[in-house]
């Protein structure tokens, strides 16, 4: 088993990003992140992140904070916009950084896009489908083009996304029918988990909390060991 030591970290300003930041850097990792706005930048540091200024969506901005002397072994994306936003970076973002992660020989990457996204679109209400779907076709987009990549990934697709400590009760599972709720810190336990996990490689994941399924549905629980 490989083991990722060395991380790079899309999306840590905020949301599930900054989640998996305080993870990474209380298990001792080296983590670098490309960080868009300076306003996170001194929060960040102060977590003994390595930040590189820039943006996802610039391909120039990709390729200096990655292509490095310093190996890669994993990347981990969070990147993603919101149906109000004119440029989402879902798709094209992540497009430089998987295009860049091949180039530097990454060893594995992570992109966290959202259940409704691919084959899981069944799972959501015709309400909340109609509210994201602008966002899901792009993320679509971006998890096709990893697959297609030739790099080791794990694709997470998190349910509804709420801001509370840790359950400990967020599972991963295959089965694309499950929605529900999921709190930010118990996905970036997920994530975090999936780094060294053989078994998550190659796979597409959907995760909520096994307490707030939105309907009861009997499902297999994918086991990362």
């Amino acid at each position: 088993m490989t083991t990722a030591s060395n991380i790079f970290l899309v999306g840590a300003s905020r949301g599930v990003g900054r989640e998996i930041a305080n993870y990474l850097t209380a298990q001792k990792l080296n983590v670098k992140s490309l960080l868009r706005k300076e306003t996170s930048r001194s929060e960040l540091e102060a977590m003994n992140i390595q930040v590189v200024q820039g943006d996802a969506l610039n391909l120039d901005d990709v390729k200096r904070a990655m292509l490095t002397d310093e190996p890669i072994h994993a990347v981990i994306s969070t990147l993603g916009g919101l149906p109000t936003d004119t440029e989402k970076p879902d798709y094209p973002g992540n497009k430089n950084l998987i295009d860049i992660a091949v180039k530097a020989g990454v060893q594995k990457f992570i992109l966290v896009t959202s259940i409704g996204t691919g084959n899981s679109v069944g799972a959501l209400s015709p309400q909340a489908l109609a509210a994201l779907q602008t966002v899901l076709i792009e993320k679509d987009k971006a998890e096709q083009h990893l697959i297609a990549s030739g790099l080791t990934y794990t694709i997470i697709r998190p349910g509804g996304l709420k801001s509370e400590p840790a359950t400990g009760n967020a599972i991963l599972t295959e089965d694309t029918r499950i929605c529900g709720s999921i709190h930010r810190a118990d996905v970036a336990q997920l994530v975090c988990r999936c780094l060294n996990s053989e078994n998550a490689n190659n796979k597409i994941l959907s995760a909520v909390d096994k307490n707030m399924l939105f309907t009861k549905t009997e499902f297999a629980e994918f086991s990362l060991n």
